[in-house]
């Protein structure tokens, strides 16, 4: 088709960023990373040239969590595949649109992810998770440039004008059918903004102390309330200590119910992560009885659970259909690929969490698949600042997600964004009553705005 891209030219950049506050999931506590910012020239078969930007950071405590290499190493390796998967996909002479690109090269990058890893005595395998988040800044690159080469917005370049139907992924019944058809035909207004609740983040004013941050803004969970509204709580526990754990669900939930009353707010939702950290799904299991127990109310307001045992399904077949009788299950850190999601619903997991970092592609035909089988999915955003929460946002508003979606980075990594980016996407950065505006998700692309961005010099 006359809208297909190939790459003229590619930069890829780092920064590093500080946490404001540390944050502590499973059994990791974040207080630093690198951020990734892409930048790529593309010209379509008619001739004409344009540029698209994307962003993610390089979170390997997250996407390879092995105890056996420093973080520093890791994250050096992480940069080389996302030099290297760049190349790549500068190498590559034909016309494709941007999802069959990242689809044809998903070989090639677990290629990539090996020979980067190899030189280790012995070699340590990196998860494809970590490659797919590799190769995710590059893919949204893709994706923007697609919309701004073609004069569109990136959400309306999935239909029959743009790209072949769905039947080369998902098989005969995906015949007829494109990911247009799974999407909103535009963004919502606003998005509900899941908040994080860390394992060390203080719930009251009453736990504060010298080592908060004193730069004026919330530290507790119930100061975030007051200022930005926030009504979606997703609760990361430890999986280890079930004690622990329950408490810290309803204690969640009552200083979340208070804080809002205070507002005249009655909506609260809340999920639970505990990173894979539990041994089985009994462990949630059991959880979920005593909290019912407990507090009937609180059990209520639970959305769902996210991965719950550690991420190679097919070395560890545990049956989850006990735990999503009682609430919705989701496939995270395991979801790497159609065929994982597959595995992950013949064992009994009810649905799917999506991640810009796992490739913007992947997860327009993952998305798609979900709701051709009527199976439920989220969206959450690696705790990503900039670019990476201006694409995850304006995903989520064309997306059916179960509620909104995760956006952190206001939390622990406020500073990662430039001040162009917050001034042109105030309403993506700045929340009001839970929720963030896409009114500034305009123009062509993924409705960064670079011109503006990029042009900005401050008040």
């Amino acid at each position: 088709m006359d809208s297909d891209l190939r790459v003229k030219s590619i930069t890829v950049d780092f920064e590093p960023c500080v946490a404001r506050t540390p944050l502590k999931f499973g059994g990791v506590v974040m207080d630093s990373l690198d951020f990734c910012r892409v930048q790529a020239t593309v010209e379509n078969r008619r001739g004409k040239t344009a540029t698209g930007w994307g962003g993610i950071f390089m979170a390997d405590s997250w996407a390879w969590p092995t105890a056996e290499v420093d973080n520093s190493t890791k994250t050096a390796v992480m940069e080389h595949i996302v030099q290297a998967y760049a190349d790549s996909v500068l190498d590559v002479k034909e016309f494709a649109h941007p999802i069959d690109t990242f689809m044809t090269l998903e070989t090639q990058l677990a290629a990539i992810n090996d020979e980067a890893v190899a030189e280790f005595p012995p070699p340590l395998k990196m998860t494809f998770l970590g490659a797919l988040v590799c190769a995710s800044p590059v893919d949204a690159a893709l994706h923007d440039a697609f919309g701004n080469v073609n004069g569109i917005d990136s959400y309306d370049g999935y239909g029959p004008d743009f790209m072949s139907d769905l039947s080369r992924y998902l098989g005969p019944e995906g015949a007829g059918k494109y990911v247009q058809d799974y999407l909103r035909p535009e963004y919502l207004p606003e998005v509900p903004v899941f908040h994080l609740v860390g394992g060390l983040d203080k719930l009251t004013r009453a736990e504060k102390d010298g080592n908060d941050p004193q730069d004026g803004g919330p530290v507790s969970l119930d100061e975030w309330i007051a200022q930005d509204g926030v009504f979606c709580l997703k609760v990361k526990l430890r999986g280890v200590d079930l004690p622990w754990d329950i408490e810290r669900v309803l204690a969640v939930y009552e200083v979340g119910r208070e804080a809002l009353a205070k507002q005249g707010q009655e909506e609260l939702w809340l999920t639970a992560d505990t990173n894979e950290m539990c041994e089985s799904p009994d462990y949630l299991v059991e959880m979920l009885k005593r909290v019912q127990e407990k507090s009937p109310e609180c059990y209520d307001r639970l959305l769902y659970l996210e991965q719950p045992t550690e991420r190679d399904l097919e070395a560890h077949r545990f049956d989850m259909r006990e735990l999503s009788k009682l609430k919705p299950v989701l496939l995270d850190e395991s979801l790497t690929s159609l065929e994982m999601m597959d595995l992950g619903l013949e064992l009994g997991w009810s649905g799917i969490a999506l991640k810009t970092c796992k490739g913007h592609s992947m997860d327009m035909i993952l998305a798609a698949k979900a709701r051709e089988l009527g199976v439920p999915y989220a969206l959450q955003d690696l705790t990503n600042p900039s670019l990476a929460l201006i694409h995850a946002v304006g995903m989520g508003a064309r997306l059916y997600t179960m509620m909104g979606l995760e956006a952190n980075s206001r939390q622990f990594f406020p500073a990662a964004t430039p001040p162009g980016e917050q001034a042109v996407h105030e309403g993506l950065f700045r929340i009001h009553r839970g929720m963030a505006s896409t009114a500034s998700l305009q123009g062509t692309g993924l409705g960064y705005q670079m011109d503006k961005v990029l042009s900005y010099k401050g008040d």
